[in-house]
């Protein structure tokens, strides 16, 4: 085991900050097995963002280019949380450079440059894992194991969404995010994340079908000045055209059951609204991230005559809690905030070499993340042909 890991993210924005916020709280879930962490670097183009998360998340320093985190000595883990499109060439170099990599998802923006990126990953001699975030959620994860040990059974039927509202409003600013082509919109963004939860529970999806894709607001205004996250900034007169969907629907197959998705971020007053029902031989769970701390369960009792929904409270008795919160009781509460640093955590027990019997859930692989973007050109595959069938 290393003597200690030094830890840089590129990125400082919204995503950027909470792994930076993880990273510092990583050692402190569970036993203290991990070598000491050092927060070292944010990376970030603009030095003002950099610097404050720096400054706000305690690392040492702030950098502004890729280059200056792969050739940094004291840098051992980075995470790169930064455009899509910029995945490759900076994931690239730094598995070059011998650094561990955990790269946010979609693994890059580009089918070509993904399946490179996970050629890159398995000749390197350093680590490389994406980040599916939502597989640390409690409730997802115990819904995971109620479907795996024949509680719920085979699953028979999977319908889930994730609304976000971040685009509503046609006053919101240009940025990288709507800028791409076909399926690099609301799709990419958060279509990712429900796919990858749906395979997470249901299994693999065997086909694509009924793929929709839709641009309701074709142009937004350029900003004044740099734009962090999904902010509302100070805008001029020019409109750039937008190239990606605001909304997207599909349907798909699984080796058992069959699923209904629908993404979008013009859904107003939906700010982060990921949820599901997943429908079984034994009965049927429900969750919705608005209320991450619980979980709706339905278990037929035979009679019919109970039968429906239960609220089932999360705590030490379900995945990711006992040890792993200051507070590890019922009703005290998890958000997403929280799956980043099991997400972190996770990561850093691999980098040192801990077994994984001993660990959390390793990160998913590069190849995973191939899977999910092939998952994604499916659907808009099925798109751009009125609906097709697409098989994987």
């Amino acid at each position: 085991m290393a003597e200690s890991l030094g830890v840089a993210v590129i990125g400082a924005g919204m995503a950027g900050k909470a792994h930076a916020a993880a990273y510092r709280t990583a050692s402190a879930l569970y036993s203290p097995v991990l070598p000491p962490v050092r927060l070292v670097s944010i990376g970030d183009v603009n030095p003002e963002f950099g610097s404050l998360a720096a400054r706000r998340f305690g690392y040492e320093r702030n950098d502004t280019s890729w280059q200056a985190i792969a050739e940094a000595d004291d840098i051992d883990v980075v995470s790169v949380v930064i455009a899509n499109s910029l995945h490759r060439e900076v994931v690239e170099g730094l598995l070059a450079a011998g650094k561990h990599v955990l790269c946010e998802k979609p693994l890059s923006d580009s089918i070509e440059d993904a399946r490179a990126m996970a050629d890159a990953a398995r000749n390197a001699s350093s680590i490389a894992r994406i980040g599916f975030t939502f597989r640390r959620t409690p409730g997802i994860a115990y819904i995971r194991d109620l479907i795996r040990t024949g509680v719920l059974g085979k699953v028979l039927h999977f319908s889930g969404r994730y609304w976000t509202d971040y685009g509503f409003s046609p006053s919101a600013p240009m940025s990288w995010r709507y800028k791409g082509g076909p399926g690099s919109g609301a799709l990419a963004d958060v279509g990712s994340h429900l796919a990858y939860v749906s395979e997470f529970l249901c299994g693999d999806i065997t086909s694509i079908s009924g793929g929709r894709l839709s641009t309701v607001i074709d142009k937004r205004p350029v900003p004044l000045g740099a734009v962090m996250g999904h902010d509302h900034a100070a805008v001029s007169d020019t409109f750039e055209a937008v190239e990606n969907d605001d909304y997207a629907a599909f349907n798909a197959a699984f080796e058992n059951g069959a699923g209904s998705f629908e993404v979008s971020r013009v859904a107003a007053g939906h700010a982060n609204s990921l949820n599901f029902e997943v429908f079984c031989e034994n009965g049927a769970a429900k969750f919705d991230q608005r209320r991450p701390s619980e979980i709706q369960l339905f278990l037929n009792d035979g009679s019919g005559n109970e039968n429906g929904y239960r609220q089932v409270i999360l705590g030490p008795g379900h995945p990711y809690i006992a040890g792993g919160l200051a507070m590890d009781a019922p009703e005290v509460g998890f958000g997403q905030n929280d799956a980043f640093g099991y997400q972190a955590r996770a990561f850093l027990e691999e980098v040192a070499g801990l077994p994984e019997s001993e660990s959390l859930p390793r990160c998913a692989t590069f190849d995973e993340g191939v899977r999910n973007m092939e998952l994604l050109g499916a659907v808009t595959e099925s798109a751009l042909n009125n609906g097709k069938t697409i098989t994987l």
